[in-house]
C-alpha cells in the first residue's frame, strides 16, 4: 500500500484516496473505511485523513452523512482554483504576479485617482517599520500591492488579486523566512519607483518598474 511521503500530508492524502476511487476500489455510492482503517494504510495520523476527506468532499467527490459514514458521490474531481494556490511552488506564484501586477500598475498609471494615490502612499509608508516582523512586513508589503491593483480600476485584476492573496502571502512568508530580503531599504525603494511613475501616470514605466522588482525577488530563489 503507497504511503505519503511529501511533507503536504493532507494533500498527499487526498491524492492517495482519490488515486484509489479512480481505480475502482470504492464505486460511486460506496461508504468509506473509517479513518482509524485508512490512516495506517496510508502511514498518517486520523487528523490528517480527516482534513483529506473534508478536501475531497468539497471538491464533489466524497459527502459526509452524519452517522452513516463518508460515501463516494464522484469518481473525479476538477481542480479548483484554491487548490492549484496551494500547491503552486514559489517561483510559480511569483511569475502569476509578475502576469497580474506589471499589467494593473500600467492601467493604474493612466486611471488612478487622488483618492488612489493617496490609499497607496499610505500603504507604502507602513511596509516599512522598525520593529516590524516578517508576518507583519508580508501584510503591509500586500497592502501596497493591493492598492496599485486597485487603483488599475479593473474589477477582474482585483478579483483575481484577491483570490491570489492567501497563496501569495504565505508565500513570500515562506520565501522570507528561506532567504531574507538581502537589503530592505532597496527592496523598500524598488516600491517607490513603481509608485513614482504611477504618481506621473507613466504606464510604461510602472509596468516595466513593476517587473523588475517581482524579476528581483524571483532571481534570489535561483
Amino acid at each position: 500500500m503507497a504511503q505519503v511521503k511529501r511533507t503536504t500530508l493532507t494533500d498527499q492524502a487526498a491524492d492517495l484516496l482519490l488515486a484509489r476511487i479512480r481505480s475502482g476500489e470504492w464505486p460511486v455510492g460506496t461508504r468509506l473505511p473509517g479513518e482509524t482503517t485508512l490512516a495506517p494504510q496510508l502511514g498518517v495520523g486520523r487528523s490528517t485523513i480527516r482534513e483529506a476527506l473534508r478536501q475531497l468532499a468539497g471538491r464533489g467527490v466524497l459527502e459526509s452523512q452524519q452517522g452513516a459514514g463518508v460515501f463516494v458521490t464522484a469518481l473525479d474531481a476538477p481542480e479548483d482554483w484554491d487548490l492549484v494556490l496551494r500547491r503552486a511552488d514559489i517561483a510559480s506564484v511569483l511569475e502569476a504576479r509578475l502576469a497580474i501586477e506589471a499589467e494593473a500598475a500600467a492601467l493604474a498609471a493612466a486611471r488612478r485617482t487622488p483618492s488612489d494615490l493617496r490609499t497607496i502612499r499610505r500603504a507604502y509608508a507602513s511596509r516599512l517599520t522598525e520593529g516590524q516582523g516578517i508576518i507583519e512586513h508580508v501584510e503591509a508589503d500586500m497592502a501596497v500591492h493591493r492598492a496599485i491593483v486597485a487603483a488599475s480600476h479593473n474589477n477582474v485584476l482585483l478579483e483575481l488579486f484577491d483570490g491570489f492573496v492567501p497563496r501569495v502571502r504565505q508565500a513570500m512568508i515562506d520565501m522570507m523566512r528561506i532567504q531574507p530580503v538581502a537589503s530592505p531599504e532597496e527592496d523598500h525603494a524598488a516600491h517607490a519607483v513603481v509608485i513614482d511613475a504611477i504618481a506621473h501616470r507613466r504606464a510604461e514605466e510602472a509596468a516595466r518598474a513593476s517587473r523588475t522588482h517581482i524579476n528581483g525577488v524571483k532571481e534570489t530563489l535561483a
